[in-house]
């Protein structure tokens, strides 16, 4: 047994089998820095999976480091349930600043449990509270966490599976071109709710995310969104924005329906609103809905204050529009030599996906895309797959990468892509 198995043989030995991404990143890290992880042995590595969206701003971005070490060393409050704290505070008045009164934005702001699936449950159970129904619409193809009520509104086979118990109180919806472009899904999902024989109860909420992360980077166009809000307006459904991975910048502005110019009910948010890949979760609610009774959705972590230093510095990057300036530049450089791998590489069978600094490459031969990344992480390029079968390759590095870096990691890809297709010979 080599070294490296050595150290990964404590894993294998004493951790449950769920584990998964270091079965496709067999090493251990053991530093990271902006766009760069190292591992035991010392190997480097270009980071184009960026902590599945929680590291919008890199590993270690210096200035959060500097405020998290010093309120820490300042025997700043950790803990506090939902306590006011002056971190707290500080994060809220700096939220409403930058963030919302910029975008004309009128949101409470709720702290559920630091996690996306809990700010989706709470979405949940409020916009159920808020209508007295109880039924959710969503969309095939959708992810929105792994605890129950959230999975009962995922499309993927496999994670519902999981749940071990029939899942109820959710009817899915033909996403966007999910039935081919020549069909509006929109059509199809205002037919059931005209017609009283449809079977189709009103629904307390739609919930969607505009591009699909997991689901294969399956974006939904500007106009689909917009009348998506129009029908909710037209029944009285709440809209309800999963922006766990796709906010925070990933599509270029911070919120991603913001193009689309529509104001959903409720938005959720996670992954990267705590800035250093600390967990902490939002749930925004309009005010005329903020309805709970105190306490009624709580949880013992939902007051993290180190997450509350890292996040309110993190806000820096969105006093300009600078960083969204530049991710959609690189976005348009990834696409550019995507469409060059496309075009260039006729046996992937592939197709272009993803919108800003989420792009990627549906394969059309089972296991191919799992099999890029493989090629790419012995290269030294992190990045992972999504989509029902794992058919796409996934470009999603921190917003913050280099242009060098994020060409040499693009160039990485296409060394796999030729490694993988002679393999294939």
């Amino acid at each position: 047994m080599n070294k490296l198995d050595t150290e990964l043989q404590v894993f294998a030995d004493l951790e449950s089998e769920v584990r998964s991404y270091i079965r496709s990143f067999p090493t251990t890290f053991v530093k990271a820095k902006g766009h760069t992880l190292w591992d035991a042995e010392g190997n480097e590595y270009i980071d184009f999976f960026a902590g599945a969206g929680a590291l919008n701003y890199g590993h270690n971005p210096s200035q959060m480091k500097e405020k998290l070490i010093s309120y820490i060393a300042g025997d700043g409050i950790t803990h506090s349930l939902d306590m006011a704290t002056q971190a707290k505070g500080n994060f809220l008045k700096k939220f409403k600043q930058i963030i919302l009164e910029p975008r004309q934005l009128d949101y409470k702001v709720m702290f559920p449990g630091p996690t996306g699936t809990n700010t989706v449950e709470s979405a949940l159970k409020l916009a159920r509270k808020v209508t007295g129904r109880d039924q959710i619409m969503s969309f095939t193809n959708a992810f929105h966490g792994m605890t129950l009520g959230s999975l009962s509104i995922t499309g993927n086979a496999f994670k519902r599976d999981g749940a071990g118990i029939p899942l109820h109180n959710s009817v899915s919806m033909p996403f966007y071109n999910y039935l081919g472009e020549e069909i509006d899904t929109l059509d199809y999902l205002e037919r059931f709710l005209e017609d009283n024989g449809s079977g189709v109860s009103l629904p307390a909420a739609i919930i969607l995310e505009t591009l699909q992360g997991e689901g294969g980077l399956n974006a939904a166009s500007y106009e689909w969104l917009q009348r998506v809000e129009a029908i909710c307006r037209k029944w009285d459904i709440l809209l309800i924005v999963d922006d766990v991975q796709v906010g925070c910048g990933r599509t270029g502005p911070f919120f991603s329906f913001e193009p689309a110019g529509i104001k959903p009910d409720i938005v959720c948010l996670s992954k990267s609103i705590g800035g250093y890949g600390l967990p902490m979760a939002l749930t925004l609610i309009k005010p005329e809905y903020d309805i709970w009774s105190p306490g009624e959705h709580n949880g013992t972590f939902r007051g993290h204050n180190l997450a509350f230093i890292t996040a309110t510095e993190a806000l820096t990057y969105w006093e300009t529009d600078e960083l969204t300036k530049e991710t959609i530049r690189k976005g348009l450089l990834v696409e550019e030599f995507l469409n060059h791998l496309v075009e260039n590489y006729p046996l992937l069978q592939g197709e272009l996906r993803g919108r800003g600094l989420m792009r990627g490459i549906a394969c059309g031969a089972d296991g191919t895309a799992e099999e890029i990344c493989k090629e790419a992480f012995e290269r030294g390029l992190i990045m992972e797959t999504s989509g029902p079968k794992s058919e796409v390759f996934k470009v999603m590095p921190p917003l913050t990468i280099d242009e060098s870096a994020l060409v040499k990691g693009l160039g990485i890809i296409e060394e796999s892509i030729i490694a993988c297709l002679s393999n294939k010979k």
